[in-house]
């Protein structure tokens, strides 16, 4: 058994919020670079260029990439050989997102109740996802997610005789009826299966995934490409001014389901979906 104290949780959450509010995922970077050479327009070119500028600042002053620094979403794998001394687990975890979004001068969004709108000053309760897996070590990505793209999302059941077709054209319409209000070029994350509550966690988890990794199964790999072509031939483009690029990546995510549904939740992503990974 190997005991893991909560302050190494509180510091970790803490770096952590502070560092995905700041810097975006190289692979992101990558994609934007991608796209931005290959875009034809000349208005979305322009668009791209303050993008990169933006992304430049960020890192140079230190300050966030976006003015929302999001609702703190944490997806925790803690292993069943692991004895957190100290306070509970949740406890840190909120302790740590309250330190970084203070320490780390990061825009604070959530309210206490969504009727009442009070807000809670330090940007917690977090969203905390927690599973219990093999081994001695404790896993946390933290995933700060703006509100422009979340209420973009939306979930289907589908009868179970939907074919890929309907569920991409699915797809392309949640980012057509988004528009411009995610803030395009998006990162679109797709989750197939589970229950009405399982599929958009598995959108959330998808956004998480390195851009530049594919499913792992080859028939859900060519549907993410074929998903993240039928969403570019839109022409919403960056910042939704047109253009050749309306996404930069797509990413599937399944689990098995009951054999008289068919779940698909589309979570929204903007053009800085952040997510930074901590092990402990």
């Amino acid at each position: 058994m190997r005991e893991i104290h909560s302050d190494k949780i509180v510091s970790a959450v803490r770096d952590a919020v502070i560092k995905a509010n700041i810097y975006l995922p190289s692979s992101l970077c990558e994609k934007i670079e991608y796209f931005a050479e290959k875009e034809t327009v000349t208005v979305a070119k322009s668009v791209f260029s303050d993008m990169k500028d933006n992304l430049k600042a960020a890192h140079e002053f230190q300050i966030p990439i976006c003015q929302d620094c999001g609702m703190a979403v944490i997806f925790a794998e803690v292993g069943q050989n692991v004895h957190i001394s100290g306070e509970a687990f949740e406890n840190a975890v909120n302790r740590g997102v309250a330190s970084g979004y203070k320490e780390g001068y990061l825009r604070k969004s959530i309210v206490k109740d969504p009727l009442f709108r009070e807000n809670t000053e330090d940007n917690t309760p977090a969203v905390i996802h927690t599973r219990i897996v093999p081994g001695d070590k404790i896993k946390l990505t933290v995933a700060p997610k703006g509100f422009g793209s979340e209420n973009m999302s939306k979930i289907k059941m589908f009868n179970p005789t939907a074919t890929k077709e309907d569920i991409i054209d699915f797809v392309v319409s949640v980012v057509k009826e988004a528009d411009a209000k995610p803030c395009p070029p998006v990162v679109i994350g797709v989750g197939i299966g589970g229950d009405f509550e399982y599929a958009p966690l598995l959108s959330k988890k998808a956004l998480c995934r390195d851009v530049n990794v594919p499913n792992g199964n080859e028939y859900y790999m060519e549907m993410e490409k074929e998903i993240l072509d039928a969403v570019n031939k839109t022409g919403i483009g960056p910042q939704g001014f047109s253009g050749d690029c309306t996404a930069l990546a797509c990413n599937i995510e399944v689990y098995p389901t009951h054999i008289a549904g068919l779940p698909v939740a589309v979570n929204i992503g903007c053009h800085v979906t952040r997510h930074v990974e901590v092990e402990l």
